[in-house]
């Protein structure tokens, strides 16, 4: 993606080395966090249901629906949950290996270790990655 240069106005300019990314809307909080691990055994629907429930409350964020999953016959489960503040997504892949991915997007603050430590309890991940940014 090729990103504009900031335009009259704009108040926050390029950084050296940000590969053309930089801060749009300084005054807007953004917090995005990326957890992939690998789980104990093949997760279901209803695991993603009840770990999206559970991690909203985990890292306090406002519920507006239940999570939503579904079963591709190619690529696994997947599950959505909506936030007042955005939401989380979940995939879940039986093969090529046992694998699932979590992408959290919030216009809240929130501790991202309590996510992570959450996450690899509610999976028994023995590996467990995460990235914050």
């Amino acid at each position: 993606m090729v990103s504009s240069p900031p335009r009259s106005g704009d108040s926050t300019p390029p950084q050296p080395g940000s590969r053309g990314w930089y801060e749009l809307a300084p005054e807007i909080l953004r917090q995005r966090l990326v957890i992939e691990g690998v789980p104990a055994g093949p997760v279901d629907d209803e695991q993603i249901r009840q770990y999206l429930s559970a991690l909203s409350r985990e890292v306090d964020m406002v519920q507006l629906l239940e999570p939503v999953t579904h079963r591709s016959d190619l690529y696994g489960w997947a599950g959505w949950i909506h936030w007042e503040t955005s939401g989380a997504h979940f995939y879940a892949w039986e093969q090529p290996r046992l694998f699932f991915s979590v992408d959290i997007y919030t216009c809240k603050a929130f501790d991202p270790d309590v996510a992570v430590a959450f996450t690899r309890e509610f999976f028994s991940a023995g590996t467990i990655v995460a990235k914050s940014f």
